[in-house]
């Protein structure tokens, strides 16, 4: 992509997101996941929003990708949100971190020791809304350049203690609408949700850090369910604990 070219997909992204309204695509589709990252870190500039989370994606021998969550599509759960400001309504019911502490940026990697040091655990789902008409179909790159086409994230309680837990293999259930809808054991998309997190850290060390208070969503574990208005959707991790969201219609 051209500066011109990442210049428009951010006008553009900024329109969508202040008035509404899909795209069936970017003008151009970024060549790179640092170009898809810089359309996403201009688009924070123009909107003036807050970085609250950060949905990340690491796959083994490749590389990292990351969707920024802005503080305002961020809400602790139990929570009811609008039905008719998420066109897609995906939900997925994954494990975050919250950073107790900001790790700056610097010249070498942060250790998995530093980063669990830094870090409480808690559940949450990530609504999955985008800004194009079929998020799907779109290639990979332009869905990152939509910070990974996040409408929102559901945090549920953190744990501080949760360390003892084995993470990669806990007890997933999820309920819509009070019927049993997914219960299983495991289900994280590289069985390691902290070290998408050693990931990230690793990653914005290169750039301005992680804050204090920032979340980072390491991947579905249940795969994804598209909901209607006026769904009730639940997630519980055995000894982790569990969140809802509902789309009130």
């Amino acid at each position: 992509m051209t500066e011109d070219e990442i210049s428009a997909a951010v006008t553009l992204l900024a329109e969508l997101r202040r008035h509404g309204g899909l795209t069936p695509a970017l003008n151009a589709t970024p060549a790179t996941v640092a170009q898809a990252h810089a359309i996403q870190d201009r688009l924070a500039a123009e909107l003036g929003e807050p970085v609250g989370a950060f949905k990340a994606n690491a796959p083994p021998g490749g590389p990292v990708s990351r969707g920024l969550i802005f503080g305002s599509g961020i809400f602790a759960g139990p929570a009811r949100v609008a039905a008719a400001d998420f066109a897609h309504k995906g939900v997925e019911g994954e494990i975050a971190f919250r950073f107790r502490h900001e790790l700056p940026a610097r010249a070498t990697d942060y250790t998995r020791a530093e980063v669990v040091q830094a870090i409480t655990a808690l559940p949450a789902i990530e609504i999955v809304s985008g800004r194009f008409t079929d998020p799907q179909t779109r290639p990979a790159l332009e869905q990152v350049a939509d910070c990974m086409v996040n409408g929102a994230l559901v945090l549920g309680a953190e744990i501080s203690n949760w360390r003892p837990l084995d993470l990669a293999n806990l007890r997933i259930r999820t309920w819509l609408n009070g019927e049993l809808l997914w219960d299983n054991v495991g289900g994280h998309p590289i069985g390691d949700p902290v070290g998408v997190a050693v990931a990230l850290v690793n990653h914005m060390r290169e750039q301005d850090g992680v804050k204090a208070g920032q979340v980072v969503t390491t991947g579905s574990c249940t795969g994804i369910r598209f909901l209607q208005p006026g769904d009730r959707f639940e997630i519980e991790f055995e000894k982790l604990g569990g969140t809802e969201v509902v789309f009130v219609a």
